[in-house]
């Protein structure tokens, strides 16, 4: 097993030995899936036996505390952990979440004009705030936010302890757990992340229960989460984990796509031009792009899915399902459980399927007009758009949220800024690597320089306007004064 880039050794083996193919990896087997229709077949269809998940002590018992939703196993707990995740992330919810997607876009926006040399950091914040109000009641006005930056340095820390390598051999062989923590550094490590990550969430957690104690609480998941938990009686830890697994999982993925979508504007510059050629001629020079001009802007779509497929944050489908128990497929067995793996970066790169996968090209979706959503419920796997939401009933249910927090920052940056690649002293244009990512089941492109500018000073004079406009709705500490009406939150009434 490759301790780095994991999904091109995969990639290897799933050329060499088909779209289903094993391994045996100590005491346990690991089913690998590398075609839409296999994914369809066994992940989505077969879902009531393909939504386990595997004993995993790096990253549930030792990094997690056993509280992770991520990677808890199918039963009582994930399934009310799931229904309450429905109640905030489904598709009727996700719409009236636009004015907080509208505001904390326009502070991106114009952080961008304020802090170009900052293009990561401002993406964070953005898909960090939208996850802290939908889900604590609270908005994150600033990256320096000590909070935020530990957030996503726990979560890429996470990512890369559990990355395969050292958490899957204690995986596979369990009897290596026993061994003292100097000779596998990585559980010390995870001991060490679970404490730093447990005092974040849960204060997150106790601190937003104080307030709805007090009344002062504002509309977000955690109201309904301090009933359900006086109706079930679970831990704060646990409750703490809920929401903060909300909030990494929230934050994280939207970020890093948006950063990929900046690198891929790099290196197909042509791809920009037409992008901003469709925005000019349907938006003008004279506003910012909104959810209605969606359907009107299918190229721009087509850039959201591509970069989704092009650049997926979870390469490896983030962490394989279990089957629960022997099943056959393609006339073979597939062992009660066995850990399924979703192969995503094999599928996305399958000429096959996108001919010249590297390429990104967003006319592959100039007649897909479905979600995301949608066309993964599409019972042809053939015709899904992309596997980066996962499948089955471990699906993404962040996803209604995720398309329209990544079309209105593709749209805008694009309506707002040329994005260029910075010179070096020779005065050559600096192209990012788009093979290299950071290390991890949940990755992203390995930062790289860029140039962000304004595409002329009258449209960087109504970002400007915008975003003071829009600071109009907050307080002095730069919080909601009010929440908007139609908000599909559970409130304190």
């Amino acid at each position: 097993m490759p301790s780095r880039d994991a999904h091109l050794q995969f990639q290897k083996w799933a050329q060499e030995y088909g779209p289903v193919y094993s391994l045996i990896l100590g005491t346990k087997v690991l089913v690998v899936l590398s075609s839409d229709v296999a994914v369809k077949d066994l992940l989505d269809k077969r879902s009531a036996i393909y939504s386990d998940r595997q004993d995993m002590y790096i990253g549930m018992t030792l990094c997690s505390g056993g509280f992770r939703f991520l990677m808890m196993r199918y039963g009582p707990t994930w399934r009310m952990v799931r229904k309450m995740a429905h109640n905030l992330l489904n598709v009727q919810a996700a719409k009236s979440y636009v004015p907080y997607q509208m505001l904390e876009n326009k502070q991106m926006l114009y952080e961008m004009l304020e802090q170009p040399h900052r293009v990561l950091q401002n993406i964070r914040r953005y898909s960090n705030a939208l996850t802290t109000s939908m889900v604590f009641g609270w908005r994150a006005p600033t990256y320096e936010d000590e909070k935020v930056k530990q957030l996503f340095n726990g979560f890429n820390e996470f990512a890369e302890i559990n990355q395969t390598g050292t958490a899957a051999l204690i995986d596979f062989y369990p009897i290596l757990r026993y061994l003292p923590d100097f000779v596998i550094p990585t559980q010390k490590r995870a001991k060490e992340l679970f404490k730093v990550e447990r005092e974040l969430y849960v204060n997150h957690w106790l601190n937003t229960k104080e307030a709805i104690r007090n009344k002062t609480a504002k509309p977000c998941f955690c109201v309904d989460m301090a009933r359900v938990q006086e109706k079930e009686g679970f831990s704060d830890d646990q409750a703490g984990y809920i929401s903060g697994t909300l909030l990494e999982a929230g934050s994280d993925t939207t970020s890093s796509t948006l950063y990929a979508f900046v690198q891929a504007m790099l290196v197909f510059p042509e791809v920009q031009k037409r992008a901003q050629e469709e925005i000019d001629r349907v938006v003008g020079p004279n506003r910012l792009p909104t959810m209605e001009d969606e359907m009107d802007l299918q190229y721009i779509r087509g850039i959201v899915k591509e970069t989704l497929r092009w650049a997926p944050t979870t390469i490896l489908g983030a962490v394989p399902h279990a089957v629960t128990r022997d099943d056959e497929y393609m006339g073979y067995l597939i062992p009660k459980g066995a850990g399924v793996l979703n192969n995503v970066y094999t599928i996305h790169m399958d000429p096959a399927r996108h001919p010249n996968p590297r390429q990104f090209d967003p006319l592959r979706y100039k007649d897909d007009f479905l979600s995301a959503a949608d066309s993964a419920a599409n019972p042809d796997g053939t015709k899904r758009d992309h596997f980066t939401f996962g499948a089955g009933r471990r699906i993404c249910q962040g996803m209604h949220v995720a398309d329209r927090s990544l079309f209105l920052g593709v749209s805008r940056m694009l309506w707002g800024f040329n994005i260029r690649p910075v010179k070096n002293e020779a005065g050559e244009d600096i192209i990012p690597d788009t093979d290299q990512y950071t290390q991890g089941f949940v990755c992203m492109p390995v930062e790289f320089p860029v140039d962000i500018k304004p595409r002329d000073e009258r449209r960087a004079e109504i970002i400007r306007n915008e975003w003071k406009e829009a600071q109009t709705l907050l307080d002095e500490t730069k919080q909601w004064k009010e929440i908007p009406q139609g908000m599909a939150l559970p409130s304190l009434d």
